[in-house]
């Protein structure tokens, strides 16, 4: 089964987004990178998803799992890789 699209949307100056994709990194996973502080169109396109304006937020799939902090929780909690597998479904 293919991994599904992990988006990660952050800025340059953003130790959380380093973290997130060091996180990733380390799974062996794969991820689509969005800098909304050259993009102001994307910018606002996350904050239309996500409803939040910090970074990173990060999707896997069409799923939000939220910013770095989420993201760990939901590992901590064996939530993180069934979404992986399942992208949500």
């Amino acid at each position: 089964m293919a991994q599904p699209e992990i988006t990660i949307y952050s800025t340059l100056v953003c130790p959380y987004c380093v973290a997130a994709k060091n996180f990733l990194k380390s799974k062996g996973l794969e991820w689509k990178e969005v800098r909304i502080d050259l993009d102001p169109v994307q910018r606002d396109k996350m904050i239309a998803k996500a409803k939040r304006t910090s970074v990173p937020q990060i999707f896997v799939g069409d799923v939000h799992v939220g910013g770095y902090d989420d993201m760990i929780a939901m590992h901590r909690e064996g939530k993180f890789e069934p979404l992986l597998a399942g992208a949500g479904e």
